[in-house]
């Protein structure tokens, strides 16, 4: 490999070897510092550049890609404010094991606390919310330090899809110059013509990736096993709870499972459970409606189960994490990484092995003892919840509504990304379980509001399928540079904008009462979006009533480029309804 001086030649080593890992696509966000990295990657023909302005909306974005491909989209910026702008996407990957890979651009040591402009301490700017970070050292074509570069290059990958994924940090110092600029040999910045010494492997790697890591599926030993079976076979309530995001369990063991033992399954909206085909073909019933129906009454009346397993992160439903707080029963908890997902600590058993390899290995003997009973009060919960949900659809809209009918009427398939706040606890509550390949995402980890329009349409860049994102209008305020990368990065979505004109969310909460309320937590804006439009060359246009807004979702959902499709509410009135739900539900249910 030969390059006019040695930044050039570290910089492509790195991309290549990155490539040869199975790198695609990068984001890069544009800089002085960060010049190396930028023309390795830009100039690289196997690699996608998705090119943003906004260092924040570029590292929400790689998150996106990587909830939808489960692979690391790298993210280059130059030093200083840049890379603290990663820093909100780093603590969603970090609590959420979604994967990124940080290449930070910096100074040379020396200038580090010397008052240089543009230069901040990063090293470990990210702290303890990465799973791995190198400070790299200064470039130099010696073939000892080439080949400790391609084999960080492979740890970081594998750091980052792991067992237990997450964000990986390479702060990667330059010194000028930081252009592809020819200098001489005996230059410190040049690069002598036999500085690998015959060291084909440091020169031009191998042939794939410089390092292959191969990590093992942990499966349950047979003795926990048997004492798990033993627990299911003799339980007369038990369910299965599959929470959101990173549940590892797929479709057709969740299938075997609950074939297996008779139980009930309660699919958070983010467990990519909730919908396909094994809604229609399991004997049990795929419950979604649970949010609107637990901790009533006729539902206390049920009994505890008896025996509840557990797959991926803290469910999204408050009544369903009471549930299980309150149950006095044996809880299973499966995670891979040995985590602690589970923020009521009522949890009796915690599993640290595969959720595919443990779902089958438990279905293999099981039979189930579960009564006939428990399982049609379950389906019977949720007949009423959907009956009541259809018939006030029929005389009013809410927000809620909205959300029942992207869930009802989202392409199969479709990438569907739901905003925090509101939204994704509409999604929860109302959005009823059907035979579709819906993947629905959302930021759960630290489930903030920031970032999320960026990581829409980041999981929209990775695939084919239409790309559906619902938000509340302070999410749309606070991610519209996002909107840049519709044309930057060619990217067409049908959005969705639930528009309450503030926090809606805070009507949830005794502070609702307070004299506080209005200006400090509900906080309205006023803002009128629709020059969005002009800005960022979209389509924009309201709904008004449930008709129009089928309609127009209906319309732009099978249109090319992008929609935003505001529907405006009183968020006190959709808090009304929510409330009269439950009631009417839980009434329903206190007949039995």
């Amino acid at each position: 490999m030969t390059a006019p001086n040695v930044n050039t030649l570290w910089a492509e080593t790195l991309v290549s070897e990155l490539v040869a890992g199975g790198v695609e696509a990068v984001c890069l966000s544009p800089g002085s510092r960060s010049t190396p990295l930028t023309v390795a990657f830009a100039e690289h023909p196997d690699i996608d550049v998705f090119s943003h302005l906004d260092e924040r909306s570029a590292a929400f974005f790689a998150l996106g890609r990587a909830r939808r491909t489960g692979e690391p989209t790298p993210l280059v910026c130059t030093s200083g404010t840049a890379a603290a702008n990663y820093h909100p996407a780093v603590i969603e990957a970090n609590q959420s094991g979604v994967p990124l890979l940080l290449l930070t651009a910096d100074r040379p040591p020396e200038l580090i606390d010397s008052g240089a402009n543009q230069t901040v301490d990063q090293e470990k700017l990210y702290g303890d919310a990465v799973r791995w970070y190198r400070d790299m050292p200064e470039p130099e074509a010696e073939p000892r330090k080439m080949r400790m570069l391609r084999t960080t290059a492979a740890r970081a990958l594998a750091k980052s899809t792991g067992a237990d994924p997450g964000p990986v940090h390479l702060n990667c110092r330059f010194r000028k110059p930081l252009e592809p600029t020819p200098v001489a040999d005996n230059d410190p910045a040049g690069v002598p013509t036999d500085w690998a010494s015959g060291d084909d492997a440091a020169e031009t790697g191998r042939d794939g990736p410089f390092v292959t890591t191969s990590e093992g599926v942990t499966s349950p030993d047979e003795r926990t096993v048997r004492r798990v079976q033993d627990v299911l076979r003799s339980a007369e309530r038990g369910l299965i709870v599959a929470g959101p995001a990173d549940t590892g369990l797929s479709a057709d063991s969740l299938t075997r499972l609950a074939s297996a033992t008779g139980f009930p399954v309660l699919a958070d909206p983010l467990s990519d459970l909730r919908f396909g085909p094994h809604v229609d073909r399991l004997d049990v019933p795929v419950c979604g409606g649970y949010d609107g129906y637990l901790g009533s009454d006729g539902v206390k009346r049920w009994g505890d189960p008896d025996v509840v397993v557990r797959f991926g992160a803290s469910p999204t439903s408050k009544p369903l994490r009471q549930y299980l707080r309150d149950a006095d029963c044996r809880q299973f908890v499966v995670d891979p990484t040995g985590g602690w997902p589970e923020a009521e600590f009522t949890a009796t058993d915690l599993l640290v092995a595969d959720p595919d390899a443990t779902a089958d290995a438990l279905a293999a003997e099981t039979v189930g003892g579960v009564k006939a009973a428990w399982r049609e009060q379950f389906a019977r919960a949720e007949r009423v919840h959907w009956d009541t949900v259809d018939n006030t659809l029929t005389e009013t809209y809410w927000e809620g509504g909205v959300l029942a009918d992207v869930a009802a009427l989202a392409p199969d398939p479709a990438t569907v990304f739901v905003s925090n706040s509101m939204p994704i606890r509409d999604m929860d509550r109302f959005g009823r379980p059907r035979d579709a390949d819906l993947t629905v995402l959302g930021n759960r980890g630290a489930s903030g509001i920031d970032g999320i329009t960026s990581t829409a349409l980041g999981a929209g860049s990775a695939t084919a399928d239409p790309l559906v994102l619902v938000t509340g209008d302070l999410a749309y305020y606070h991610d519209m540079n996002g909107l840049l990368a519709l044309g930057r990065c060619a990217v067409d979505a049908t959005v969705v904008l639930v528009n309450n004109d503030g926090g809606g969310i805070f009507h949830m909460l005794p502070i609702e009462d307070h004299p506080t309320f209005e200006d400090q937590f509900r906080t309205p804006h006023g803002l009128d979006f629709e020059p969005t439009e002009a800005l960022y060359a979209l389509e924009f246009e309201r709904a008004t009533g449930r008709r129009q807004f089928r309609e127009r979702f209906g319309e732009s959902v099978q249109t090319d480029g992008t929609q935003v499709i505001e529907v405006q509410f009183d968020a006190g009135d959709s808090h009304a309804v929510r409330e009269r739900l439950s009631e009417q539900v839980a009434a329903a249910l206190d007949e039995d």
